[in-house]
């Protein structure tokens, strides 16, 4: 095939020229690809089991390799490169010619490119299921710790995530009911204050009074639990117990009587701990030991 050059160019600049069409084709292609490559990742899941997708996807590939060729081809015979993109970009997104007028006199003077090819529509709650089931398959998968860590992390408030990273490395925390006593209280008993505990002050958090709120999040967030058993150290609860606030309740009627519970981390809390709130190195590391809910006990707050 006879080269192609300009008059009066020499054979390196008509190399150079080629040379340098060949890049932007390569770029724009490269360019193609990124924006497209999550709408890909679906259509690919989706490939794997419906089998008019499958035929869809291949035919879509036929012309991204249809338009770079034709790229070429047009490079090759001198086409004008800024003409050969256009025309490449054409076949690759369905792109149609836009004239663009002058503001003052109303004549066209130039031309754009506008994508009118339709967004594929999302898939439905059976498709997104069949493609979770293809990745549950996949061994070289990569994934790491459970798809809802990432909103769980907007629904924390640091001082949580110090309530957190007090219950992973110190273990249970105790907490305290105060109840009516006495030989009434034994018959029925009434609930003046629930849930006490130090977990405040012993996670150095900033607001110490949006404890109960801080817990009740963290329960229904599913990482924590409230458990009715007593931890098996006593001198846990005697330091509670000496607290302002849990002696305010017992003196606020004549009789009162203090119920000991705690408070745990769920295993679910445990591993979001480990995957997202301690340093890599450290993940894998021996943390105190946590109770499970088991039955007949209570697992949300007082």
């Amino acid at each position: 095939m006879s080269e192609i050059r300009k008059p009066g160019e020499s054979l390196p600049e008509s190399a150079s020229a080629l040379a340098r069409v060949a890049a932007t084709a390569a770029w724009h292609t490269a360019g193609w690809g990124v924006r497209t490559t999550a709408r890909g990742a679906r259509r690919v899941g989706r490939a794997a089991t419906d089998r008019d997708e499958a035929a869809a996807l291949a035919h879509d590939a036929g012309e991204a390799i249809a338009a770079v060729g034709e790229l070429a081809r047009a490079a090759s015979q001198g086409t004008p490169l800024g003409k050969a993109l256009v025309n490449a970009g054409a076949t690759l997104g369905g792109l149609v010619p836009e004239p663009v007028t002058d503001a003052v006199n109303g004549h066209v003077v130039a031309s754009r490119t506008v994508t009118h090819r339709p967004e594929p529509p999302e898939p439905t709650l059976r498709e997104r299921g069949q493609e979770l089931l293809v990745r549950s398959r996949d061994v070289w998968s990569t994934d790491q710790g459970h798809p809802a860590f990432g909103r769980i992390l907007d629904e924390v408030a640091p001082d949580e995530a110090r309530i957190l990273m007090l219950l992973l490395n110190h273990g249970p925390q105790p907490s305290v009911d105060v109840r009516t006593g006495g030989p009434v209280g034994m018959v029925s008993s009434q609930l003046i204050a629930p849930g006490l505990t130090m977990i405040g002050a012993r996670a150095g958090l900033r607001y110490v009074d949006q404890v109960p709120s801080y817990l009740n999040n963290l329960f229904r967030l599913g990482l924590v639990w409230f458990s009715r058993e007593s931890l098996r150290d006593p001198l846990e609860y005697q330091v509670v117990e000496a607290q302002p606030d849990v002696l305010a309740a017992m003196h606020s009627v004549k009789f009162a009587k203090v119920v000991r519970r705690s408070i745990h981390l769920t295993p679910f809390g445990e591993d979001f701990c480990r995957t997202c709130l301690v340093e890599e190195d450290a993940a894998a590391a021996d943390f105190p030991e946590h109770a499970t809910p088991g039955d007949g006990e209570a697992v949300g707050p007082a």
